[in-house]
């Protein structure tokens, strides 16, 4: 733009700016393609509720393998809490059998305690956007829905 000024020449710095050269950032992966590259490396957990027959909630804490879409540990309390959901990490996941991602959504459940656990056997949490449901998608169906469909059949 100095050199143009110096000519005599007036441009504004908008169209200046508009045939200089860009710096080029790497593309970064999507989340469908995160999920296809790492699949058998994902386990994705929810909870569900479930009402009893007498008038009860009782919270099941599903653990779901996203590459071959099986249940791999579930839990069952009436009262969730950090720990008891750090503890099922534990029991999920004996002997060196943890996956290198954990998938979850941002449930307030998760607290400190659930999340020192899970960093200390070395997974990786991946979280969902805040209110997105698609980011479970993987394939045609989500995930939660999966979880839904097999628990009540």
């Amino acid at each position: 733009m100095g050199e143009l000024a110096k000519l005599g020449i007036a441009v504004a710095k908008s169209t200046a700016d508009k045939y200089k050269a860009r710096v080029q950032k790497p593309p970064s992966a999507t989340w469908r393609a995160f999920l296809k590259n790492h699949a058998k490396d994902i386990v994705s957990i929810d909870f569900l509720v479930v009402p009893t027959v007498r008038f009860k909630i009782l919270y099941v804490l599903l653990f779901l393998s996203v590459d071959r879409r099986r249940i791999t540990h579930f839990a069952v309390t009436e009262h969730p809490t950090a720990a008891w959901a750090a503890q099922q990490v534990v029991e999920a996941f004996p002997w060196d059998t943890a996956p290198k991602y954990l998938l979850r959504d941002r449930d307030s459940i998760y607290g400190d305690w659930f999340r020192r656990r899970v960093k200390n056997m070395g997974i990786e949490e991946v979280l969902t956007a805040p209110q997105s449901p698609w980011q479970f998608r993987t394939r045609s169906d989500s995930m939660a829905a999966f979880a839904e469909n097999v628990w009540t059949t």
